[in-house]
Parts: structure tokens; C-alpha cells; sequence
């Protein structure tokens, strides 16, 4: 199968690609390498998936050439502006980006009639109370990240393709992860001896999905959206609630050492708690395989051995 992955060399992009490789597909993609974190660490993954023979397109969503889709047999629409929090700073990069960009991605669909699965957020479910579960109504989104998630499902449910499936991530994290997410930036925290940020005064709960849970949950949705008609969506998350200070120790306990921590109100853009009702993807076979505790132990040895190296 050949797979074209928008946002190839951000953090889910890159495992994907990687893992639809070894698995003999034919993979290929896009990305714009964009400001929202130090693009180092993309190039570095970017290089990392040249010597796996996986071309990358530096290219923007909203510019794509059918040239370089065409004969793809399915899509993987990951490419976005992330963070929440920056959001609210910059709300027309988002605009931009994640939804008329994404609509630039469904017109190349639609004319070359190639199926979509495509990326929304966990985020989506601000006002709701967990277990999220994937017929809620929704309510007020709190930032514009999550309100252009949201309009990219429904610009995919009311499009013209055959067929398309999005799928709800939760906390990705993992090895390469986002500087900007929790998980990297309190480790390094922590190991610069420099105080951390704790938000809601750590009563919070996030449904952390280790990147390798969330890859396998992507691939059976690539199987999928070829014998599916219309839309569909789906959770990809752990199931387990974990509180943030549990997050912390465990974060602490790995490095062997203790975090100064200042404890702060909630963010604006933040939900209090996260929790992935998963009964729906399990009936395609999804099964979370990977501990919080394994997770970021898996982390930190990455986090260790590749910041030695640069």
C-alpha cells in the first residue's frame, strides 16, 4: 500500500511512518517543519527517515501539488499547529493552518478519490465529563486548537469523499516527543535543577497514550477506511486516568531526582481531567500495551541518550 503522511516529520508522524515502513508499505510525505516548537528536533527525525528510505516533501498542506499524492492510496492527515495553551496567543496561525490547510488536503482527496484518516483531539471534549465517549454533544471549546480540530471533523464529515475516519488522540507521549508537552519539558526541568510548573495545583488527570499505542490504533484505522463508507471517528487512548502528580513522581522517580515545584491555577485552555472511553477501537482489535511506568522509563533513556548527543 502506498501511505502519504501529512506532518511526516512531527511526533506521531515520525513513529508512523517508520513502523508503516517496516510493515513494507510504500510511505512517503509532507512537512513545513512550522515555528510551533525548535525545528531541530523535526530535522532530526527527518533524517532519520531519509536513511529509512522515506522521502520527505518540504511542503505546506495548504500548497500541496497532486503530483506528489497521486497514486497514494491513502492519506494520513496529521499535519497541525499544536498546543493549546499557544492557541489563545495566536489564534489565526491556527485558523490558517489547521483548517484551511486541512481543507486544501480534502480538495486534493475528493479530486483524486483517495480515502482520508486524519487526526482530531481529545481536546474536543471541553464541558464534557469523562469517559469521553464519541456520540457526546459538544460544548464550548476553550481554544482555538480545539475548536479547529473540531471543524476539521465536521469539514470531513460533510466532504465529498467516499470515505474518511478521524480518531481522537489523547496525550501522546513518548521517544522525539514535543518539547513543548509536559512530560519533556518537566524533565528537563527537573535535570537543570530549575522549578516546574504544576497547573490546577496538580489536581489534574490526563489519559497519557505512550506514541506506539496510538500508532497501532492508527494503523487499524489505514485497514479500515478502505471498507468504510462516509465518516467515521474514533477514540485512540490508554483508558487509565492518571493524576498529574503521579505523573510527576514517576518523572522524578527516573531521574532519580526531586522536581521544585510551583503550583499554579488552571490554565484557560486546559481541561481538569482526560479519560478515552476506548470500547469502539477495541472492536477493531486496539489494544493499549504500554504502562505509564514503562512509558516513561522508555522516555527518559531516550530524553538521556539523546541530549549527550547534541
Amino acid at each position: 500500500m502506498k501511505i502519504f503522511i501529512t506532518g511526516i516529520a512531527g511526533f506521531i508522524g515520525f513513529h508512523l511512518a517508520r513502523e508503516l515502513k517496516a510493515y513494507g508499505h510504500d510511505v512517503l510525505g509532507c512537512d513545513n517543519y512550522n515555528g510551533m516548537y525548535a525545528p531541530h528536533l523535526k530535522m532530526d527525525r527527518c533524517k532519520i527517515l531519509e536513511m529509512s528510505k522515506i522521502p520527505v516533501k518540504n511542503a505546506d498542506i495548504g500548497f500541496l501539488n497532486e503530483s506528489i499524492v497521486e497514486d497514494s492510496d491513502v492519506i494520513v492527515h496529521l499535519a497541525a499547529w499544536a498546543g493549546v495553551r499557544l492557541s489563545l496567543d495566536m489564534p489565526n496561525v491556527y485558523t490558517k493552518n489547521n483548517i484551511l490547510g486541512t481543507q486544501g488536503v480534502i480538495d486534493i482527496a475528493e479530486k483524486l478519490d483517495i480515502p482520508v484518516v486524519y487526526a482530531s483531539s481529545s481536546s474536543v471534549y471541553a464541558g464534557q465529563k469523562p469517559p469521553f465517549t464519541e456520540d457526546m454533544n459538544f460544548k464550548h471549546h476553550l481554544n482555538p486548537y480545539a475548536w479547529s480540530k473540531y471543524v476539521n471533523e465536521c469539514q470531513f464529515k460533510h466532504s465529498k469523499l467516499r470515505s474518511s475516519i478521524g480518531f481522537r488522540f489523547f496525550t501522546v507521549y513518548g521517544p522525539y516527543g514535543r518539547p513543548d508537552m509536559a512530560l519533556h519539558g518537566f524533565t528537563d526541568k527537573i535535570i537543570r535543577d530549575e522549578p516546574i510548573e504544576v497547573f490546577g495545583h496538580g489536581k489534574m488527570s490526563r489519559d497519557f497514550t505512550y506514541v506506539q499505542d496510538i500508532v497501532n490504533g492508527v494503523q487499524l484505522l489505514i485497514d479500515k477506511v478502505h471498507r468504510t463508507d462516509g465518516h467515521e471517528i474514533y477514540n485512540i487512548g490508554s483508558g487509565e486516568s492518571v493524576p498529574l502528580m503521579s505523573f510527576v513522581r514517576l518523572i522524578e522517580e527516573n531521574l532519580e531526582r526531586k522536581a521544585k515545584i510551583n503550583y499554579v491555577d488552571m490554565h484557560a485552555a486546559d481541561i481538569r481531567h482526560t479519560l478515552a472511553d476506548i470500547t469502539e477501537i477495541k472492536t477493531l482489535g486496539y489494544r493499549p500495551m504500554t504502562s505509564i511506568e514503562t512509558g516513561i522509563r522508555s522516555f527518559i533513556s531516550w530524553y538521556k541518550d539523546y541530549y549527550q548527543k547534541n
